[in-house]
């Protein structure tokens, strides 16, 4: 094997990866003919070549709004993204449905390794992609972010001022949900319990060479599994299951939760002076995480006249994920139209 010298390279050029993409249609929700599809792939800050869906309409006449979609945290674009994606796309935006680094069709080494600083230069880097494109309005760029990187998406908006409307969808707050445990019933020595078990981790996989998986969710739910997780299982073992997806499978790596472990995320939410829209499910596990950012992100706000928080009644966390009945498209669409013009 060839030695890298890299105390002799200067390089601080852009350069993609030539990153193997599926062929043929392999999502988990049915082709819309009324909408373009092409794979495409682009470089993030970390040089990790992502690998996404590029969706527009048909037949469009001047440059597009656009807007990047990811989530939910352990999915894959052809499951939940895509579909979002798609539908955006027949209703006159110009979409990208990607893979995170280290997951799905995207690059990095190791594989299923995550952190809050990657997930949004991730955001950023389909930005830089979608502001580059001839037939897009680089003045009109949006992002959608389901569950996990709901909360991601809302982090990388307090940050690029090149978003002008976020869309979060059954939001999770990760870098909460990590420490403090659903519902914030972690105190500190569970914390220090989880740090000790983090660590060991560690030193477990270098002396092994490789690191050891979580674990996806279960083939069937536990006697008395809440129903959070038996909608988590029927999701991603069943109805949307996908042979690239985390959810679906082995999960991502046991020591690779140090930032969500070790950062606090939505600190300057409350600087965010571009539209946001955030929407849950009443009946969602996950809702307070919706409630509570908006709460932060507008309590004694500058920037709080297009923002909204929009409660669906009677909806749970995985119905935002797929179910047309549920989703408010009609809603979403109107957000992005008026703030994206």
């Amino acid at each position: 094997m060839t030695k890298i010298n890299y105390g002799e390279i200067n390089s601080t050029e852009i350069k993609k990866e030539d990153i193997v993409l599926s062929e043929g249609w392999d999502k988990v929700f049915p082709k819309n003919e009324n909408v373009n599809h092409k794979k495409v792939s682009f470089v993030n800050h970390f040089g990790i070549t992502l690998a996404a869906d590029q969706y527009e309409p048909k037949n469009y006449e001047e440059k597009l709004p656009a807007i990047a979609v990811c989530g939910p945290y352990s999915a894959v674009k052809e499951q939940v993204s895509g579909r979002y994606a798609q539908e955006m796309a027949a209703r006159g935006f110009l979409t990208i449905a990607f893979d995170p680094s280290y997951y799905g069709e995207s690059g990095g080494l190791p594989r299923y390794m995550n952190s809050i600083d990657q997930a949004v230069e991730d955001f950023q880097a389909a930005v830089d992609y979608l502001s580059t494109l001839d037939n897009v309005d680089t003045d009109k760029i949006g992002v959608i972010g389901i569950c996990g990187w709901g909360g991601f998406a809302l982090q990388t908006a307090s940050l690029d001022t090149r978003i002008k409307a976020t869309l979060t969808s059954t939001m999770y707050d990760m870098s909460r949900v990590t420490s403090y445990g659903y519902n914030d019933i972690n105190d500190e020595d569970a914390r220090y319990e989880a740090r000790i078990a983090y660590s060991n981790q560690r030193t477990s996989d270098y002396k092994n060479g490789s690191y050891t998986l979580l674990g996806g969710n279960p083939e069937e739910a536990p006697e008395g599994a809440p129903q959070f997780l038996i909608d988590y299982i029927n999701f991603y073992k069943k109805r949307g299951y996908h042979k690239r997806s985390l959810g679906s499978n082995g999960g991502f790596s046991a020591s690779s939760s140090s930032s969500l472990m070790n950062t606090h995320m939505l600190t300057y939410s409350q600087e965010i002076r571009s539209a946001v829209l955030m929407i849950h499910g009443e009946k969602a596990h996950s809702c307070y995480f919706s409630k509570d950012a908006y709460k932060k992100m507008t309590e004694n706000g500058k920037y709080n006249d297009n923002k909204e928080l929009y409660i669906i009644s009677d909806a749970a966390h995985c119905d935002l994920y797929d179910n047309l009945d549920v989703i408010p498209f009609d809603k979403i669409e109107n957000f992005f139209k008026t703030y994206l013009k």
